[in-house]
């Protein structure tokens, strides 16, 4: 009897002590970027394990960071996160507009929700887009950071900074940063940049995967989800990309 007592003990010590190497107190400054490269994981992988919906950590938070239930629970979470951002991108469509344009705004519209709502076949998908979320909608406004409106590079500059990361302010300053990709190797969080005024990196975006990228829209007047080369508008203007995390 007294084997089995010692036993069972010297198990639950152990289970308590795998529990505790699985998880991570969250300290003043870390971020969730932080978080993952200090324990070896991944921001979307982290967001998982924990149901969490937004990319925000508060200072004494305790995360998961390694365990069997993350697999049962991605799929889960993920669809958990895309759902309200689906709802948003229907309401920033659903305005009166000319039958033409009307088209276009409703066949980008489902579109923005397939991808929004199905995890990137190169995992970071939902991580990406739930930071992203937060400032679609927002009404088109060159020079613009917040408040009253944002343009391309304030888009990015303030969906980067959600996730601890600051970026210059100007999109032809965040092609000078990170590295390069190529297109066939893009990641959700990749930054993607275009000539659309005849100067390069004139316009930069955030791919979300699944061919789909987030940022400010002059010509439909806000912060949206959209194609990326499956746009003709897009894929003629694309001039590169730059991966800031990883």
């Amino acid at each position: 009897m007294n084997v089995s007592r010692i036993l069972l003990t010297t198990l639950a010590a152990l289970s308590l002590a795998t529990a505790s190497a699985a998880s991570y107190t969250v300290q003043n400054g870390d971020t969730l970027v932080s978080i993952a490269q200090a324990t070896g994981t991944e921001p979307d992988a982290l967001m998982r394990l924990n149901n969490l919906s937004s990319p925000t950590v508060e200072s004494g938070q305790v995360l998961q960071t390694s365990g069997s239930s993350g697999f049962v629970k991605a799929n889960a979470a993920a669809t958990q996160a895309a759902a309200p951002v689906a709802q948003v991108l229907a309401a920033v469509h659903a305005r009166p507009t000319t039958a033409a344009t009307a088209t276009t705004k409703s066949t980008v519209a489902r579109a923005s929700q397939t991808a929004m709502a199905t995890p990137a076949r190169n995992g970071g998908g939902s991580y990406i887009s739930v930071a992203a979320s937060r400032y679609l909608g927002i009404r088109y406004l060159h020079g613009g950071t917040g408040g009253r409106g944002i343009d391309c590079s304030g888009f990015t500059m303030r969906v980067f900074q959600q996730m601890g990361i600051r970026l210059p302010r100007t999109a032809a300053s965040q092609f000078r940063t990170g590295r390069a990709v190529s297109s066939r190797d893009l990641r959700p969080g990749d930054l993607v940049f275009f000539n659309t005024t005849g100067v390069p990196a004139s316009h930069v975006g955030i791919y979300l995967g699944n061919g789909m990228m987030a940022g400010a829209n002059s010509y439909f007047g806000r912060t949206m989800v959209e194609p990326l080369f499956s746009n003709p508008y897009w894929a003629r203007r694309y001039m590169g990309a730059r991966r800031i995390m990883g």
